[in-house]
């Protein structure tokens, strides 16, 4: 018999508007994935509100749906000391770090995302398609400053190219 069981990813914006609304609708997301689609393990990354609010509520969701995985995927930390990874495994059933993605400098997140998508069959997102980082300076040496990525565009922009199934939370209801 062939295993049906699918994987979820989760990324979005640092800072979240409505977090009630999106609390809400990620709960009746994650309860449709965990039903209806056969989605057991939820790869999570982490440095958003986002992010948190996801791993809590699949903690939570977890005590009744006890068969689901929570995995935590680095972006930092290639060799975990012993008491971190005591640490990490009491909030996340497993976590692991992206191969290749200690090579990729400043990049890591993008390249942890990557992974992530690849990894899955389905995005739970929170991408504003508006939103802009705050500007930045180039430099000590430079007079101007320039406008970042959003790391979330470039994300989204690379889930919509590996075809994955995406739910913004940001705008959409329905799976």
């Amino acid at each position: 018999m062939e295993n049906k069981s699918k994987t979820c990813c989760v990324f979005g914006h640092r800072k979240i508007q409505d977090k009630d609304i999106v609390r809400e609708k990620l709960i009746k997301i994650f309860k449709e994935l965990i039903l209806s689609y056969e989605v057991d393990t939820f790869l999570l990354g982490s440095k958003s509100e986002f992010d948190d609010l996801c791993g809590k509520l699949l903690k939570s969701l977890k005590e009744e749906y006890p068969h689901i995985r929570r995995v935590y995927v680095r972006s930092m930390y290639p060799v975990l000391d012993e008491e971190y990874e005591e640490w990490l495994l009491e909030h996340f059933d497993e976590t692991y770090f992206p191969p290749g993605a200690e090579k990729a400098g400043r990049a890591r997140y993008v390249e942890r995302n990557y992974n992530m998508i690849d990894n899955s069959d389905i995005c739970v997102i929170y991408y504003n398609e508006d939103y802009l980082p705050p500007r930045r300076k180039q430099g000590k040496r430079y007079l101007s400053d320039y406008q970042p990525k959003s790391g979330t565009a470039v994300a989204y922009k690379y889930a919509i190219k590996k075809k994955k199934i995406i739910i913004n939370t940001f705008s959409d209801t329905k799976i």
